[in-house]
Formats: structure tokens, sequence, C-alpha cells
């Protein structure tokens, strides 16, 4: 665990950042192979965590997982704009003493990824194994091939699209408009998230776009609490949740970030494993297949799961043995190479 500065960063729209850090999670030997994990919208750094208190990922990455620690060096950011002690409008703005607030400038998918490599040669590495995430951390990976070739020698994109779609457009311009339009807002000054009703109302938006209809309705039906409908409370409960931990600004800063994504037209050269899993309202597998299809070298694999999009953090014994193979597999390749 701990923060690197990476100094003034130059965004895509010309904007200097002075002073960026990111503060990140490290596990694994030292000298190992580095894994760079990527995370979702409103993930953080701690994707391995440990025995008291196990990252989000944990069924994926730790001893003896298919990301491996004791095979792999394991390396996590907390995405810039983020609000986990990555620079973000939680952090003070060097130029003028207060806290950027609103006043923190837009982001891309390039940003953040720049933002990383500069990170990454800071801590001494010098060559990913593979990048690999999901959603947010998926275009994040989508981008790692794009732009640093030389850098990684593989990603694995998971739950994502080569560009991000018209259909998630329309579920990002709903939450970000629930957020901005709320009086509580106050054009992002706001006195604090967890009272902040249209935040709420913004991430059940998202959490009825990340899972299947089916599973809601096996899981909730038409029951009821006294009160009012079980699946009505369920909502509120994540909403209220999200809340209490997460950052208004900083999620407007990633949604908007994540409505800049288009590798549609990229064609990538290091090999790419793409994960896919079935009733994925955003990123359907019909958008990524085809886009594949075009790579140098690429896998891939739908999942079947009424989980939807959230597929990529469940359900890990039906597809994190084919992630292990495909970084077994690169390196018998790249051996007899």
């Amino acid at each position: 665990m701990g923060t690197v500065s990476i100094g003034n960063l130059v965004l895509e729209s010309g904007h200097v950042l002075e002073g960026a850090e990111l503060a990140y999670e490290r596990s694994g030997d030292p000298a190992a192979p580095v894994i760079l994990i990527c995370h979702a919208l409103t993930g953080d750094q701690y994707a391995v965590g440990n025995a008291e208190h196990p990252g989000w990922w944990s069924g994926l990455a730790g001893p003896g997982k298919a990301l491996d620690s004791a095979e792999f060096q394991i390396i996590t950011f907390n995405v810039l704009g983020g609000c986990n002690g990555s620079t973000g409008p939680l952090s003070l703005n060097p130029v003028t003493g207060k806290t950027y607030r609103s006043d923190f400038p837009l982001l891309t998918i390039k940003d953040m990824v720049h933002a990383e490599y500069l990170a990454l040669k800071k801590l001494g590495i010098t060559k990913l194994k593979a990048v690999i995430g999901g959603s947010l951390g998926g275009m994040k990976a989508l981008q790692w091939g794009a732009l640093y070739p030389y850098f990684t020698e593989s990603i694995i994109p998971l739950a994502v699209t080569p560009a991000f779609s018209g259909y998630a457009l329309a579920f990002n311009h709903l939450a970000i408009q629930a957020i901005e339009n709320d009086s509580v807002f106050r054009n992002g000054y706001y006195e604090g998230s967890s009272d902040f009703k249209g935040f709420h109302l913004a991430r059940t938006v998202g959490m009825i776009s990340y899972r299947s209809g089916k599973l809601f309705n096996d899981r909730f039906g038409r029951s009821t609490n006294e009160k009012k409908f079980e699946v009505e409370a369920y909502l509120d409960y994540q909403g209220q949740k999200l809340a209490r931990r997460f950052d208004a600004n900083s999620y407007l800063i990633l949604l908007k970030a994540m409505n800049s994504h288009d590798v549609e037209q990229q064609r990538i050269s290091v090999p790419i494993f793409s994960v896919s899993y079935t009733n994925d309202l955003l990123y359907p597998a019909d958008l990524m297949i085809p886009w594949l299809e075009e790579q140098e070298e690429a896998k891939w694999k739908i999942v079947d799961t009424d989980f939807g999009h959230d597929g990529f953090l469940k359900e890990f014994g039906k597809w994190s043995g084919a992630v292990r193979e495909f970084l077994h597999e690169d390196q018998r390749v790249r051996a007899a190479r």
C-alpha cells in the first residue's frame, strides 16, 4: 500500500494537472512478472487485500488464485479522478490551495492510462506481463494495448466493448442528470454525499443495468417487507451505501470519462484474451466479438450467467481458469520464440 507521485500530468484536453498522485496496492514477489489490475467505476486499489480484509477481487487474485500472487507481482492503482487516495475532486488544488471539487478537469480513459504508466515507471516497473480489468477497468486494459504495446505483453479486457455504446451512454446520461439536477448538488459544492438523493438515484440506475432481469425477478419477485417491495428496499440501500463511501464529483468525472471510450478503429498488436458475459446490457458480446476478429491475436470466452455485467465480479469458477490458461499459454509461446 502506498502513494506514488507522478508530477505534472498533461491531460488530453491540454490541462496540466499539477502534482498528481496515485494510490496503489502491491502484492506478491517484487521480482516476479507484473500483472496490473484495473478496477471498475466504484472500485479501489484493494483488489487482493489480505486474510483479515479480502480485496474486491480476492476470488481471482491472491495466493493460489488465477492471478497467483505466489507467481506474479500484482499492482492495482486507485484510478486518477477517484476518491481513495489518488488525485481527484477531493484533492487539494495546489494552484488555488482549495479542494478541487467540481473544478477538477474532465478526464479520458487515455489520461488514466498515461498516469498509471508514469506511476509504474516511478515504481521501477519496466514491463507488464498483462493488464486485466472489467468495465471501466476493461476500457483501460484496451487502451493499455493501444497506447503502450511495448510495455505490456498482453491484455485481458473483461465485460467491455471497443466503444461505449449508445445504450450505455443512455444509462450514464440518466445518472449524470440525477446528480447534476439535484438542488443539493450546488454545482459540485455540496456539503456531503451521504444524504444526496440524486446520487442515490444515480447508483440505483447503475445497479439495474448491471444485472439481468431474471436475477432481479428470481431474487425479489413481488416480495414486500411491509412498507415497500423488497427490490425497492434493496435499491435504496445500494444507493445509500455507495453515497457513504464515494464522492459524487468523482462519480461524475469517471462516468464522463467512460463516455469518451472508443478504440473501435484501433488494431492492437499484443495478444488479447477477452471475456464477455451473457445478459450484459451495457457491453454485449455481439459488440465485442466482431472487433476481436479484426485484431492480430485475440481469443475470447462468453460466460453464461444471470449476473449480466456484474459477471466479472462473480462466479469465478466459470471463467478464472481460462484467464489462468491464457497467462500460462502466453508464457509458453514467448519462451518458444
